[in-house]
C-alpha cells in the first residue's frame, strides 16, 4: 500500500470502487461508525447519484422525503439537475424517521444544525480506504464508483457525460477509469505470434 502523504493541493489518483463485493465490504465498514447510519446512507447517496459530496452534504431532508426526484442546483456549476432517488427510497425512509424536514440529511459530526462537510466526507473515505488497504479513495471515489458501474452496465457513456456535465466521452471514461481497464483489457486479450 502507497504510504505517501499528499499535502494540499496535491491530486490523490482518486479510483472508484470496481467490485460489488467490495461495496459491500464498504458498507459493512461504513455501518460500524459512531455514526454508521449516516455513513452509510451518504456513501449509497453518493454511489447511486453520482454526485459531488459538495452536493450531496447540504442535502435536506424535506428534499428527499416530499419527492423522490428533487431538482437541484449543482454548486460547481451552476446546473439544475433532477435527482433519481428511486432505488435508495426504502433505505431514505428508514434513515429520515423522525427528522425534521429542515434538518440536513447528513448532519455534522460536531454542530447540531449543520451538514457534514466536504472535509468530513474526505475523513470518512480516508478512513474506509485505510481499513480497505486502499490508498485512492477520497472525496470523489463515490461520484467515480456511480460513473464506473453506471457505464459498465449500461455502456451509454454519452449519457454519462451529460450527468457529469463534462464536455467530451474522453474525459468521461478517464474520470471513471474505463480507459485504463479498456486498454489493459484489450492487452490482456492480444497475442501476436504465440
Amino acid at each position: 500500500m502507497d504510504k505517501r502523504t499528499f499535502n494540499k493541493g496535491e491530486h490523490l489518483n482518486v479510483q472508484p470502487i470496481r467490485k460489488q463485493a467490495d461495496i459491500e465490504i464498504a458498507k459493512f465498514l461504513l455501518a460500524k461508525n459512531k455514526k454508521g447510519p449516516r455513513d452509510v446512507l451518504l456513501f449509497l447517496f453518493g454511489i447511486n447519484t453520482g454526485l459531488r459530496a459538495s452536493d450531496i452534504v447540504v442535502r435536506k431532508v424535506g428534499e428527499v422525503r416530499q419527492t423522490k426526484h428533487p431538482i437541484i442546483t449543482e454548486q460547481k456549476t451552476g446546473k439544475k439537475r433532477t435527482l433519481n432517488l428511486t432505488n435508495l427510497a426504502d433505505e431514505i425512509d428508514t434513515y429520515i424517521q423522525g427528522m425534521r424536514d429542515d434538518e440536513y440529511l447528513f448532519q455534522s459530526n460536531k454542530f447540531s444544525n449543520y451538514h457534514l462537510t466536504v472535509n468530513g466526507v474526505y475523513q470518512i473515505m480516508q478512513k474506509l480506504g485505510k481499513q480497505m488497504n486502499r490508498s485512492d479513495f477520497g472525496t470523489h471515489t463515490m461520484r467515480k464508483t456511480f460513473g464506473y458501474h453506471y457505464y459498465k452496465q449500461t455502456h451509454d457513456i454519452a449519457t454519462l457525460m451529460t450527468i457529469f456535465n463534462h464536455s467530451s466521452q474522453k474525459i468521461t471514461k478517464r474520470y471513471i477509469g474505463i480507459t485504463d481497464d479498456e486498454i489493459n483489457e484489450s492487452l490482456d486479450k492480444f497475442k501476436l505470434g504465440l
